[in-house]
């Protein structure tokens, strides 16, 4: 059954630009490798953590929204976990609204770019 999903990643704050953007690279491309759809993608940059996590202050937070089979997120949960440069993950399926609200943000960011 294929489902709309949204994962955010944090990846270790000592990355380069260039390295980041590869880590970003890999993750979208294994999500279309694997029969996904990227709906919207949006890096949001470097941030303070709320609390220490693996002895680091912050990091680089990057959103994904795809639409995939459910067997997909488990693949790519995994491939987080193997990758030393992820701090932390979150996934998870979006309902109707979830979806309903993530494209009226989108709207509304768009319209603001357009101003």
């Amino acid at each position: 059954m294929i489902k709309q999903y949204e994962t955010v990643f944090i990846a270790t704050p000592v990355l380069s630009e260039a390295q980041m953007k590869e880590a970003v690279a890999k993750y979208t491309g294994f999500i279309k490798e694997n029969g996904g759809e990227i709906v919207y993608e949006e890096d949001w940059g470097l941030r303070q953590l709320a609390y220490p996590i693996k002895k680091r202050t912050s990091g680089f937070y990057y959103l994904i929204e795809f639409k995939a089979e459910t067997s997909l997120v488990a693949n790519l949960e995994t491939q987080y976990r193997r990758d030393e440069r992820i701090i932390r993950f979150l996934t998870f399926a979006m309902d109707k609204h979830a979806v309903a609200y993530a494209e009226k943000r989108r709207a509304n960011k768009a319209a603001k770019k357009e101003e």
